[in-house]
């Protein structure tokens, strides 16, 4: 078991390294939230089958995919998973309570599930190709948004920020008003799989209007 995470982990660093938009396997957490490329998550891990995963992308500082629960649970029986999910790093780690182990993963590249097998423990591997970065294209909601953005940031916990901050660039800006905005589950992922920057603002910005938090 640990032999073939530790050889899926590292064949997936080292293509990643070679060609950003390659197709290798890759260990999948299914969750009912959605990591946007550039945010945070804390997870709490106490399953067998994702210690074993964490503990081997800890030692090769290879990520592991997360991707929204399309339908079951986080525990137990694989859930079934989105098809679109997001690379998570392993950025600290702690295990205050035998046999818990408390993850925080920052996300990176989008990718795409092209197919699945299950392993014996319920593990599920993906075979994955990394999707292209947005699109980027000047909009005029651009600058609201991150203006909107900024003044959001000053009432919230630093820690919580992720950075660095780039509010010049509309996807970043995008994932982060994304993350903050009371959308359903749903939703977010529909927004995380939008390909075009600007569409991606132009949607945030109408919800902004329509709610009344920017002119």
């Amino acid at each position: 078991m640990k032999s073939f995470f530790a050889n899926v982990a590292g064949s997936f660093r080292h293509s990643l390294k070679l060609n950003p938009y390659f197709c290798a396997e890759l260990p999948l957490f299914p969750l009912g939230s959605v990591l946007f490329p550039g945010g945070k998550l804390a997870l709490k891990i106490f399953e067998q089958r994702y210690l074993e995963m964490a503990k081997s992308c800890l030692k090769t500082q290879a990520p592991f995919g997360v991707v929204l629960i399309r339908e079951g649970e986080e525990v137990g029986v694989p859930a079934v998973p989105e098809t679109v999910g997001t690379l998570a790093y392993v950025t600290g780690w702690d295990m205050q309570n035998l046999g818990v182990l408390q993850l925080r993963v920052q996300g990176a590249e989008r990718f795409k599930l092209l197919s699945q097998s299950i392993m014996k423990d319920g593990l599920i591997i993906g075979q994955v190709s990394m999707l292209p970065d947005d699109m980027h294209a000047d909009c005029s909601e651009h600058a609201a948004c991150a203006e909107f953005l900024r003044k959001v940031f000053v009432q919230i916990d630093s820690a919580d920020i992720a950075n660095p901050q780039r509010f010049d660039d509309a996807g970043w800006v995008g994932y982060r008003l994304t993350e903050l905005l009371p959308f359903r589950n749903a939703v977010k992922q529909k927004i995380l799989e939008l390909t075009d920057a600007r569409m991606r603002l132009e949607i945030l910005y109408r919800f902004l209007v329509d709610q009344r938090l920017v002119a």
